[in-house]
């Protein structure tokens, strides 16, 4: 068999990178952008991610790649940011930080639900869909999507005006 892909290397080599800054390594994307190219880092963590922590990752995540050349030698930008809105949920954790956040969720059977997230776990989601608690097994799940709200419930309590 070949050798592992640019992306799987650069996966391989950053995740333990990453983790030692108490981050997640949640994707990693090189796209050409004229004659440089755009190396794209993205990180998580529970309780989300300052702007201090993309500082020192990012200063991290250079000197690895410095040190193993993974990148080659022609120029490269590398920007490391949080995970967007737009991001899909596929992994317990991500369900995990989306809690009480209104989502998409579509199932394997093709079926789409749409609810609050109440909490999850290692087995499952619970959503409140149309105020009756609902738990949904991540075996069960395709991917969902956090959908914007203009006025999250939470700013909603107390502040009618």
């Amino acid at each position: 068999m070949g050798s592992a892909s640019p992306r799987d290397h650069l996966m391989k080599l950053l995740e333990p990178v990453v983790s030692a800054e108490g981050l997640d390594l949640e994707d990693i994307t090189v796209t050409q952008a004229g004659r440089r190219r755009i190396l794209r880092v993205i990180v998580d963590r529970d309780g989300g991610v300052s702007l201090d922590d993309v500082a020192d990752v990012s200063q991290a995540v250079s000197a690895a790649l410095d040190d193993d050349d993974a990148m080659g030698q022609s120029a490269y930008t590398l920007e490391v940011s949080s995970p967007g809105v737009d991001r899909p949920l596929t992994e317990p954790r991500h369900w995990r930080r989306a809690a009480k956040r209104l989502v998409k969720a579509e199932m394997r059977d093709g079926t789409v639900i749409e609810g609050r997230i109440l909490g999850a776990d290692e087995s499952g989601v619970d959503l409140d869909v149309a105020g009756t608690a609902r738990k949904l097994d991540y075996k069960d799940l395709a991917r969902g999507r956090v959908q914007v709200e203009f006025r999250r419930i939470d700013d909603v309590d107390g502040d009618e005006g």
